[in-house]
């Protein structure tokens, strides 16, 4: 949970609030990594932030997805074919499918080929909220590996594209990191489009901790064109998610459900739950009078 990637030094207080954001405002973000950097685990993390009242669709191969109890959430997993080689599901059979069933947010497994690359951005482009893995070290590669073959996405449907978080395992350290958190910035139009990388957060591995890189411009400027809202409100915003995420912390609150219960409380009245957080009350309090 996020708790853990908080204690663990994973995530600190300020990314983990700005990645709050942008799950509660629908961005579309693809977690990209190494094996075994904690690509699932973050993408765990992430679906946690989906509001309670929009339908969730995720597609694996193995179930590793785990969300809190009381959302909506349809697991759909692939299946191999029998012994006559019949009756066999893939991914691309299942995110297909999975347009037809009204989903709010789609999470895929892990994107391998083109087809399922291009089914994936196609859900993005009719207003899904995407979420999906992808293997590359860094946002760069990850960037090179969707546009280039065999995935070979065009540039101008990567444009749809919000967010790469990038994991990063050290391996003589024994640790995970949050590498980068990059945003996608479309530039020209047409044939002439192009899209730049801007990366908000980076680990620095010589002091191991996540610091601020650079401003946010396309994130911030969706947020305040789909929400209304100002500059300062978008950072009120996220200093209240800061205090409910250190209260997480101080409070060592990990169970999946209780995160979620207050998380989905917090949708439906910040004000009041806000109060109950500064006045440090239990977890138990919290669900029980709200």
């Amino acid at each position: 949970t996020i708790t853990d990637f908080i204690q663990n030094k994973t995530f600190n207080f300020e990314v983990s609030a700005w990645l709050w954001e942008c799950i509660q405002y629908e961005m579309n973000i693809i977690v990209a990594g190494g094996t075994a950097s904690g690509k699932t685990s973050l993408l765990n993390v992430l679906a946690t932030f989906i509001p309670p009242n929009q339908r969730i669709i995720s597609i694996e191969d193995t179930r590793e997805i785990q969300l809190p109890t009381f959302l909506h959430w349809v697991p759909l997993t692939t299946r191999p074919p029998n012994p006559e080689g019949l009756g066999e599901v893939t991914m691309l059979d299942l995110l297909v499918n999975s347009l037809r069933m009204r989903p709010d947010r789609i999470i895929v497994g892990e994107i391998r080929r083109a087809r399922e690359a291009e089914v994936l951005f196609e859900a993005m482009h009719t207003g899904h909220s995407v979420y999906a893995t992808l293997h590359a070290d860094t946002a760069e590669q990850a960037y090179k590996r969707l546009t280039n073959p065999p995935i070979n996405v065009p540039e101008t449907v990567v444009e749809s594209l919000h967010l790469f978080a990038v994991m990063f395992r050290d391996r003589r350290k024994g640790i995970r990191r949050l590498f980068q958190v990059t945003e996608l910035i479309p530039t020209g139009e047409g044939r002439k489009s192009s899209v730049n990388l801007n990366t908000i957060f980076r680990w620095k591995p010589f002091k191991d901790e996540i610091v601020k890189n650079r401003e946010s411009y396309r994130v911030i400027e969706d947020l305040r064109m789909f929400t209304g809202m100002s500059e300062q409100e978008i950072k009120k915003d996220l200093k209240e998610k800061e205090e409910i995420l250190k209260w997480f912390v101080k409070n060592n609150i990990k169970d999946i459900n209780q995160i979620g219960g207050v998380i989905a409380h917090y949708y439906n009245n910040s004000e009041k739950l806000l109060k109950l957080v500064r006045k440090n009350e239990s977890v138990e309090k919290i669900l029980e009078k709200i």
